[in-house]
């Protein structure tokens, strides 16, 4: 006997506001139990000893010093900027008056 009858997925399709045709019903009573039947599989694999992963392979952040390097001056930035005023760039405006 399946996991998931066809009034679970009735009740579901109605609680997700779906309307589903007797036909619709029985298919996806079939889907849907093929799918907790390889859960249940997968979960009688586990076991305590194994640890739970997110990932197969461990992964872990490498990270550097955080170093200031060197940096462009504002003229330097600007040298070849469209538009600018003072030391900054000037765009066109994209809100009215906002």
């Amino acid at each position: 006997m399946s996991a998931i009858s066809r009034e679970d997925v009735a009740h579901l399709a109605h609680l997700a506001h779906i309307e589903m045709s007797d036909a619709e019903l029985d298919k996806m009573t079939g889907e849907l139990g093929v799918i907790v039947e390889a859960i249940a599989s997968v979960s009688e694999a586990a076991s305590a000893d194994v640890p739970a992963t997110t990932h197969p392979i461990a992964l872990f952040n490498v990270f550097r010093e955080d170093v200031v390097g060197p940096t462009l001056t504002a003229e330097e930035a600007l040298l070849n900027a469209p538009d600018s005023t003072d030391t900054r760039f000037k765009v066109p405006a994209i809100l009215d008056g906002e």
